[in-house]
């Protein structure tokens, strides 16, 4: 298994510790000189066998201290046709990392699909696929995804019947799971974006950033339409580099920047608004509780469902808040949302305590940003437990919060 990332340096020191500690070439040499005058034939035996241990670890050394990029390319190498598949609702990190994985994958020949199994239903997320042409169809089941399958800013599939039977390939994800399994993992919790480690493949490849409207000679390049989504989707995913950002972030970021179609960019970044987001937000403004630096709202019934992560960045934003909670609910399912700036939050913890008695129910996220739903009849007490209001809902969300669930 390739665990690529943070541990390779670790791997790599290791191995040429334990070689200067334990290989001593010239003793070696000795030994054979002695056993070649006591025993030629043995002595060929010894020096074939040395020649193998030396070369056995020159290639595991070689293949621990491979680039992920590099590595990622090598595991293509044989494969004819994949799925690059992202989390239900794709936002534009999460297309942004399947472009730039297409784009590796498909300059190695290989023919690419890109899937997900929810909607896009944000009007950036629209914007996005429409702005950069991004080919991406939706998904129900594992019988839609052909060849093999790459996950990308998610580290388990969701969201598609029978996901539990999608044995990836390949699983590149910026989100914390310690229980990601596959033949290439690329998991790095500490990056802001998924797209920021794309983008360090596509630079150890040493691709070259294409200007838009100008063609760059060269085995690997970086099409302006790739430049621009992965910088996209790094902005989006650290609002602007603001949050939540590692020096990695920021030199993906510099990296890319020449290939970036300016006119896209802002066309992605400031899409018409629907209504109902405006409404919603209004509704998160108006309705919302505070308790010390806290706030939660519930803004009711929502069709579109991106509205409360959209409410949740507004009233983040009022004066004396410092983390806030939004939750509303579509066809029987309680969506939450949450944002913090406060360093005695972490957002993905709160709302997974949150929700912890309630069956069924999931959430988490990083620490200044989380999510989670409910099916609203086990919040109602369907299966193993008594449920509870929305109201009481509320106050737990209060309580954990301040740490006390």
């Amino acid at each position: 298994m390739d665990r690529t990332g943070a541990g390779v340096a670790d791997a790599s020191d290791a191995i040429a510790d334990v070689a200067d500690r334990t290989f001593d070439t010239g003793s070696a040499v000795d030994d054979v000189t002695s056993a070649a005058q006591a025993n030629p034939e043995l002595a060929i035996l010894g020096v074939l066998l040395l020649v193998a241990a030396v070369s056995g670890g020159w290639l595991l050394y070689r293949r621990l201290t491979r680039p992920p990029g590099v590595a990622l390319v090598k595991r293509l190498n044989g494969v004819d046709e994949v799925t690059i598949l992202t989390h239900p609702n794709p936002d534009p990190d999460a297309m942004a990392s399947a472009l730039g994985v297409a784009h590796i994958a498909e300059s190695r020949g290989v023919t690419v699909h890109i899937g997900y199994p929810g909607q896009i239903r944000h009007q950036e997320n629209r914007a996005f696929r429409t702005v950069l042409e991004l080919d991406i169809e939706q998904v129900e089941g594992v019988e839609d995804l052909t060849g093999e399958v790459i996950l990308v800013d998610h580290g388990r599939p969701r969201g598609l019947i029978n996901a539990e039977a999608v044995d990836p390939l390949a699983v590149i994800d910026h989100h914390p799971d310690e229980h990601v399994d596959a033949p290439f993992v690329d998991v790095r919790p500490e990056y802001g974006a998924c797209a920021s480690i794309v983008a360090e493949y596509l630079q150890s490849l040493g691709a070259i950033p294409e200007e838009p409207d100008e063609t760059v000679e060269g085995e690997w390049v970086v099409p302006s339409r790739v430049a621009t989504g992965l910088v996209y989707g790094i902005q989006s995913d650290t609002a602007k580099l603001t949050r939540g950002c590692t020096q990695a972030d920021f030199e993906a970021y510099a990296y890319l920047y020449p290939g970036v179609d300016a006119d896209a960019l802002d066309r992605i970044a400031n899409p018409e608004v629907d209504r109902e987001v405006l409404e919603v937000k209004a509704r998160a403004f108006t309705n919302h509780e505070v308790r010390g630096s806290f706030a939660v709202c519930d803004v009711g019934e929502v069709s579109n469902v991106d509205s409360i992560p959209q409410a949740a960045d507004e009233l983040r934003r009022r004066e004396g808040v410092t983390a806030v909670v939004v939750l509303g609910s579509r066809n029987g399912t309680l969506h939450l949302s949450g944002r913090s700036r406060d360093d005695r939050v972490h957002m993905g913890e709160t709302i997974s305590n949150a929700l912890d008695p309630i069956p069924m129910a999931s959430g988490g996220g990083h620490a200044q940003m989380g999510g989670g739903t409910i099916s609203a009849d086990h919040l109602n007490g369907i299966g193993p437990s008594e449920g509870m209001t929305r109201e009481e809902l509320r106050d737990r969300l209060f309580e954990a919060l301040a740490g006390d669930v």
